[in-house]
């Protein structure tokens, strides 16, 4: 009995030292492909970046009323027309008109010039003057200049003195004062630079990296989140700068339009605003999705799928992105092999 037992027990270390000894078969050579169904899904791959918004203010006008600030009228951004009033000196309003040439003299009775046609034509923007835009100060100018007065809430003498109008280039437009001059209680000695012109909107660029920058050609699609939280689409152009001096990628509105749309003014006028956005590097499309590992690219350029049974299935590769494609030319749940070639 006990040599069978030792017999037994021999036979069991002989197994298990020839289970132990013997190569394992190697499981890629066995199976080298996986397999995976062709399913519905979506693609697509976007970055989210800052985009730094910021107006670009030309100075459009100056103060040349003498005396102290009693009130400011206007908000950094608002749009002006003929006749708003800016701000108030020694309670008297200053108020905006268009012309090129700024004003410097009094205006009344036989004067005659450009500015007098300034005048003539925004009284006449006013509906209170009919007359041409000739350039002579006439009785008729002095009839509307009286009423213009009346409504301002002023001596009605028929004068416009220096300090009365900023004419600036163009209106209506975007205004914003200067702040640090042109406040309540501040003195104000005439000649001072105070009124600055704004754009249409203000100009988007998106500060990247060389790599970001790659992934930014032209036509790219920016999602920007408005400050109020709305949406604004805007598309890259050009880019600007290089590695030492920081590079910047333009973006503007599609086909020429505003970017901001009628929401401009919720950019603040001073300084530079960074606004959360997505940076769409890839669109998404929705169809048949397979890993793009699945993917054989041919010698003539055409691009196909391998099935189960070794059978080669040609597609149209829509779009890619994160190792996976949209394809066309194949049926759903079609079982198809990674990696498409062996090694």
């Amino acid at each position: 009995m006990g040599s069978l037992l030792l017999l037994l027990a021999g036979a069991g270390v002989g197994w298990a030292g020839a289970a132990v000894l013997v190569p394992p078969s190697n499981v890629l050579d066995a199976t080298p492909f996986t397999y995976v169904d062709v399913v519905p899904g979506e693609v697509g791959s976007s970055i989210s970046l800052n985009t730094a918004a910021e107006w670009s203010l030309v100075l459009v006008g100056s103060n040349q009323a003498v005396g102290t600030v009693t009130g400011v009228n206007v908000t950094a951004g608002q749009e002006v027309i003929v006749g708003a009033t800016l701000y108030s000196v020694n309670l008297r309003p200053v108020v905006i008109a268009q012309g090129d040439v700024p004003a410097f003299r009094a205006l009344a009775q036989d004067t005659v010039g450009a500015d007098v046609a300034q005048l003539q034509r925004a009284l006449s923007s006013l509906n209170l003057y009919r007359g041409s835009a000739s350039g002579a100060f006439t009785s008729a100018t002095t009839t509307a200049v009286k009423a213009w007065q009346k409504a301002l809430g002023v001596p009605q003498d028929g004068v416009v003195q220096p300090g009365d109008v900023v004419f600036v280039p163009t209106l209506p437009t975007r205004v914003s004062l200067d702040t640090e001059v042109v406040t309540r209680g501040a003195v104000l000695i005439g000649g001072e630079p105070v009124v600055s012109g704004l754009p249409g909107a203000p100009a988007f660029t998106v500060p990247v990296t060389e790599t970001q920058a790659v992934l930014m050609p032209t036509g790219t699609r920016v999602e920007i989140t408005s400050p109020e939280g709305g949406l604004w689409e805007g598309y890259a152009t050009d880019r600007a700068g290089d590695d030492s001096t920081g590079i910047v990628v333009n973006v503007q509105g599609k086909d020429g339009a505003v970017l901001c749309g009628d929401g401009c003014a919720q950019v603040p006028v001073e300084g530079q605003t960074l606004l959360s956005s997505r940076i769409v590097t890839v669109e998404t499309v929705t169809g048949l999705t397979v890993p793009s590992a699945a993917l054989l690219s041919n010698a003539d350029g055409t691009v196909s799928v391998i099935d189960a049974d070794g059978v080669e299935h040609p597609v149209t590769v829509l779009t890619s992105a994160r190792g996976i494609s949209v394809i066309m030319g194949v049926d759903e749940g079609l079982s198809v092999r990674i990696p498409a070639t062996e090694g």
